[in-house]
């Protein structure tokens, strides 16, 4: 498994650990050791996973092992039926959805795909979905719509298509209709940043009664890298400018940009599913219970009134 640098200490206590359980010694003395190792190296990963930086919560997002959209609509959700195609020009693999039941209600999932291997990477364009992929996002809430099904997004993705194509194609205005839809849509919406949250490639369909982020996730107008290259002309300041951009779920709760915060395992999402897959579904349940409780023109009032207010300042009588 990949591991990353600021791990270095809890991988050199797992090999300790490794090596102590190897060797034949008095096994009492060998688990009194053993305990002592095992209670450090709980330690240090609590030190070090409540203390990261905002780049190293971009690390982690991007951890080729966590588990994607699909991953959590196999766990969590019974009953999956994908859907394909935009009725228009085609299907998008980077974007997967269909009707699935929860909890033995039935919603409408949809959801950013990337791939675990190169050749699906490709074929999904590493989740960054065309014009094609919002539209049928579009088609599949507005299918939700229909039949009153409330609609559970997850968002992973470096961005929109960045093509000659895709922009010829309408990638602005198929993700402009989508916010524009998902304002007014009279059911309800839950979405969950579950890895990468990249400007309006997220946005395409992330416009949501609650926006959730899980905890080692990050969401901005632009990635730290790019912005690095814009501030510093090299992407040599990535950590500072992941910094001073304020991405993590911490930043945007404070400043009332998401709804909450989903708690990952200790080591990240990747390092137990199970557990990561409980605490999402508990918070779906959770939100879900509670956005039904309210009128349709509730909903949608409060959703307005949600974003509208984002970005709002209130200036200080200084007289």
């Amino acid at each position: 498994m990949l591991r990353f640098d600021f791990e270095k200490p809890v991988v050199e206590i797992e090999e300790k650990i490794k090596k102590l359980e190897a060797i034949s010694v008095d096994p009492e003395q060998k688990n009194i050791q053993l305990n002592i190792l095992k209670k450090d190296l709980l330690d240090t990963q609590k030190r070090i996973f409540s203390n990261l930086t905002g780049w190293q919560k971009v690390q982690i997002s991007r951890h080729p092992n966590r588990p994607y959209t699909i991953d959590y609509i196999h766990s969590i959700f019974d009953s999956f039926i994908e859907l394909h195609g935009d009725r228009k020009a085609g299907d998008d693999p980077a974007i997967i959805g269909g009707f699935a039941r929860f909890n033995k209600e039935s919603v409408m999932v949809i959801g950013h795909q990337k791939g675990r291997s190169v050749k699906e990477n490709q074929t999904r364009n590493f989740g960054m979905a065309s014009p094609e992929g919002y539209r049928k996002a579009n088609r599949l809430m507005k299918l939700a719509e229909k039949y009153n099904k409330a609609i559970i997004t997850f968002i992973d993705t470096p961005g929109a298509l960045p093509s000659i194509d895709a922009e010829a194609r309408g990638i602005g205005e198929a993700i402009g209709s989508n916010i524009q839809l998902m304002l007014r849509i009279n059911v309800p919406v839950i979405s969950i940043i579950i890895g990468e949250g990249a400007a309006a490639g997220a946005l395409g369909i992330a416009v949501s009664d609650k926006l959730l982020m899980l905890d080692n996730t990050w969401l901005a107008v632009i990635s730290p890298e790019f912005c690095s290259s814009i501030l510093w002309r090299t992407h040599n300041h990535v950590e500072q400018a992941a910094e001073q951009m304020k991405l993590t779920p911490e930043h945007l709760c404070k400043a009332k940009i998401i709804d909450g915060i989903i708690h990952e395992p200790l080591g990240g999402a990747h390092a137990d599913f199970s557990s990561t897959f409980q605490n999402v579904k508990k918070a779906i349940d959770k939100n879900l219970k509670l956005l039904w409780q309210l009128s349709p023109s509730d909903r949608i009032f409060a959703r307005e009134n949600k974003f509208n207010n984002l970005g709002v300042f209130l200036e200080k009588n200084l007289l």
